[in-house]
């Protein structure tokens, strides 16, 4: 792609306008709301996030009032011998006020027909109840509402993409009439009006540049990785931010329909049908849970005695599930912190194992996002060295970034730069100036063909990536051809992806032209590629992908956020985009896949520790159980054994909180 081209053809073309579902509420940036009745709002996000807060919170006193009315009870009953019926009270309290709000949601689930681990402890409860050992359904609360309480802690995240998304918007666009510049909300924005973008605002709607000269970074949109220079008759597109230069522009869109807002959209869309996915605790508990029940129920029919049904459920409620799990959860999610890795769903810990199909975005994510120079074509008469020096030393007055590649590699070759003169470049047009003596001319391929300069017949053939021409003194004298560079770990990441951690399909999906994409890919040993794809393509094909097999969805942009939500795991690279961030289960505060490869041995290691918790703890378990069912364990030494089995299932989870040995493989 030639020079010129870049500065005003490189632009992502916003969408005809359509009738869209939804308008931005400019009373304050971080809403969106319907102005249609078929709309699905915003706060349904933050009701969930609300009700989800209420809930934790809930379990958590829940959890606090049992200990306080088990103390109490054991306070009443052997430091102060009051009466039976005294020292019952707390308890009976406390199953009335805690039990009940347990059973009632172990109630809805089982009209979903979910049977999970909790099933166990609230037959427990009920039966604790009508056989009159509150001691024992007490325990019990405690071990149910503890272990909710530390799973919600453990699977909180403030997750509000949306939120996130309409927060980048600004409240108010600045509409120019005539002289006059006035502040109005984004709903009032319409076809063809003029507005203002100040220094560093970020555009509220699609359009085109009438007046003014600057840059724009639209890299969260669009996946290219650079400033876009802008200039009269330049495409804007909304979201982008604002460099050091007032813009005036000419809407094509209302905000509503606007690139940013269609993004917002597909996001909508993409959260809705976020994938459900089991958790190891509920896999288990299916299978450990009918066990304890068919050997509660033969105690019981086998003996004829209904306290032994109780004994064995007892100690059979799954802490280890409840309570060991999360703990080697939390554990691993302190250990990514430490490592830069934050880890914002906690499920994704569960599940990046399984997944078999790891999705690249190119941009920012195999690559570095910046241009570098990588071939110097020297015409015959001219020494690349001394090209280069003059070919820097005019591109030290651009703003393209381009120039910046330049620069960086006469840096690396320690050049020493003289000074230019009469430099000028005009809006979309080629740089010029005078260095040492020589008139320099850096332009575009079509603009050099159509004023035909000397040695013309030497331009070599179109090549893949970006280029400029360079002329001295009114000859062809080089073509420069630049690159975005992969990541020196990314061929050697991706290469271990089959033997290491067992993935079987590697794709690399991108919003980049398809030579710039299967360049890269030959690069880093990826066969598969889809070029030139919008945010609702990536998630199309994300969403076809995950149909078949568990994805991984590595990125780092906004365009990269629908489809990060539709994989089973989303990691975001990198601290480029705070939507990105939210949308992602995992986001790596650090530019680099190490990171990445670093969490996946964190999940391994949380998985084999969680489950060597679960299942090791509920072997004992089984072993109580048969010593219960037999009579030699009373529900209430089976509610203490049980503690102890739990304390042992804890102490081996707490062991994910450390590092281990090895914690990447590159």
């Amino acid at each position: 792609m030639n020079k010129d081209n870049f500065l005003n053809n490189n632009q992502l073309k916003p969408p005809p306008p359509k009738k869209t579902t939804f308008e931005l509420q400019p009373l304050n940036g971080s809403e969106v709301e319907s102005n249609q009745k078929e709309n699905k709002e915003l706060p349904r996000d933050k009701s969930w996030n609300s009700l989800s807060g209420v809930w934790h919170r809930k379990t958590t006193i829940i959890a606090a009032f049992s200990i306080v009315a088990i103390l109490l009870n054991l306070l009443l009953r052997f430091g102060f011998h009051t009466h039976s019926g005294i020292y019952q009270i707390p308890l009976l309290a406390m199953l009335f006020l805690g039990g009940l709000p347990l059973l009632y949601d172990l109630f809805r689930n089982l009209l979903k027909r979910k049977f999970g681990s909790d099933l166990l402890g609230g037959s427990s409860i009920i039966t604790s109840i009508l056989l009159g050992e509150y001691l024992a359904g007490s325990i019990i609360v405690l071990m149910l509402s503890g272990g909710e309480a530390l799973e919600r802690y453990a699977l909180r995240s403030a997750s509000s993409v949306l939120a996130a998304l309409a927060k980048r918007m600004p409240s108010i666009a600045h509409r120019k009439r005539d002289t006059e510049i006035l502040d109005v909300s984004l709903l009032e924005i319409v076809v063809s009006d003029i507005l203002v973008i100040y220094p560093h605002e970020i555009c509220p709607t699609d359009g085109v540049v009438t007046d003014g000269h600057g840059v724009m970074d639209e890299s969260y949109l669009t996946g290219e990785p650079f400033k876009i220079t802008k200039t009269c008759g330049s495409t804007v597109i909304s979201g982008a931010i604002n460099g050091e230069s007032a813009l005036t522009i000419r809407t094509t869109a209302r905000a509503a329909d606007s690139r940013y807002a269609k993004i917002m959209e597909v996001m909508r869309e993409s959260e809705a049908k976020r994938p459900q996915l089991q958790r190891l605790g509920d896999k288990l508990g299916a299978i450990y849970t009918p066990i304890a029940l068919t050997v509660a129920l033969l105690a019981w029919v086998f003996s004829g005695e209904s306290i032994r049904f109780l004994a064995v459920l007892v100690i059979a409620t799954p802490c280890p599930l409840l309570l060991a799990i999360p703990i080697a959860i939390i554990g691993s999610i302190s250990l990514c912190a430490r490592r830069a890795i934050i880890v914002k769903s906690p499920v994704v810990l569960e599940q990046i194992a399984g997944c078999r199909t790891a999705i690249f975005d190119k941009t920012g994510t195999l690559t570095y996002g910046e241009p570098k120079l990588t071939e110097q074509l020297i015409a015959s008469g001219f020494r690349q060295r001394e090209v280069l020096i003059l070919v820097a030393s005019l591109e030290r007055y651009s703003k393209h970034p381009l120039a910046r590649a330049i620069l960086a590699a006469a840096q690396v070759d320690a050049l020493q730069l003289p000074e230019a003169s009469e430099v000028s470049e005009p809006p979309g047009q080629r740089l010029c100036g005078t260095v040492s003596g020589h008139q320099l001319q850096i332009t575009s391929r079509v603009k050099f063909l159509a004023q035909k300069f000397a040695g013309s017949d030497k331009l070599p053939e179109v090549g893949g990536g970006l280029e400029c021409v360079v002329v001295i003194d009114q000859r062809y004298a080089a073509t420069f051809r630049f690159r975005d560079a992969p990541r020196v770990e990314s061929k050697s990441f991706v290469s271990h992806l089959g033997s290491k951690h067992q993935f079987n399909r590697l794709l690399i999906v991108s919003g980049d032209r398809e030579s710039e994409v299967r360049y890269l890919a030959e690069q880093v040993g990826i066969t598969e590629i889809y070029a030139s794809k919008s945010p609702e393509e990536k998630l199309t094909i994300v969403r076809k992908e995950t149909e078949t097999a568990k994805t991984l969805y590595v990125g780092d942009g906004i365009n990269d956020a629908p489809a990060m939500m539709a994989a089973t795991v989303g990691i975001a690279i990198g601290q480029n985009s705070d939507v990105t961030a939210e949308a992602a289960g995992v986001v790596v505060m650090d530019n680099s896949l190490k990171k990445v490869d670093e969490f996946m041995h964190i999940s391994r290691r949380m998985r084999s520790i969680a489950l060597q918790s679960a299942v090791g703890g509920m072997a004992v378990s089984i072993i109580g159980m048969v010593f219960a069912a037999t009579g030699h364990l009373s529900s209430v030494s089976g509610a203490i054994t049980q503690e102890a089995i739990d304390i042992l299932a804890v102490l081996n989870a707490l062991r994910a909180a450390f590092p281990p040995k090895v914690i990447h493989d590159l």
